[in-house]
């Protein structure tokens, strides 16, 4: 499964954009990162994804992570400069976006790097939509039981992902499995 991560100077903007992306629902799971390095530390043991960064990001620029990044994945820079010089695995947003251009920025950017692997791997598209069934299927039973709402019980499975260091579909199965819930 795809993964986003968030690298920026400031915790909170991280966080603010990791909310967005919760909260207009995308499916993917989402780590933050304080820097360059712990960018470049998720996304070796991840398969392919996005880095939303800015142009600084304390331990190295845009530019020189984009040359260590592995194959399958890109930078969405945000930046409000027009100027600045982007690589073939790089797409600038100009800042201030809106969450629609966002989510479409990030979407279009994984959907190329799921071709390219499908073509190198032949990876089967079930197992995608297996995934996104056991995700959708915890989601229903913490908004039925503990009376979250569908960004609330995402997010949730989105935090225990990050905090246990599991994907998001391994929570979601965690979390029928704890509730008594079958798998489906």
């Amino acid at each position: 499964m795809g993964s986003i991560l968030i690298a920026m100077p400031k915790r909170n903007d991280a966080n603010s954009i990791a909310e967005m992306l919760a909260a207009n629902g995308l499916m993917m799971d989402t780590y933050i990162c304080q820097n360059a390095a712990d960018v470049l530390r998720n996304a070796n043991n991840l398969d392919y994804g996005v880095v939303i960064c800015t142009k600084n990001l304390g331990d190295m620029g845009y530019m020189e992570l984009s040359e260590y990044l592995p194959k399958f994945f890109g930078i969405l820079l945000l930046t409000k400069d027009a100027g600045l010089e982007c690589r073939d695995n790089t797409v600038r947003l100009m800042m201030p976006f809106k969450p629609r251009e966002l989510i479409s920025s990030i979407e279009m950017m994984s959907s190329g790097y799921v071709r390219q692997i499908r073509k190198k791997k032949d990876i089967p598209i079930k197992k995608s939509m297996a995934e996104r069934k056991v995700i959708d299927k915890a989601k229903a039973v913490l908004m039925e039981r503990n009376g979250m709402s569908e960004p609330e019980a995402f997010r949730y499975i989105q935090k225990t992902s990050m905090d246990c260091g599991r994907s998001m579909s391994e929570s979601a199965q965690m979390i029928l499995m704890m509730t008594g819930d079958a798998l489906l």
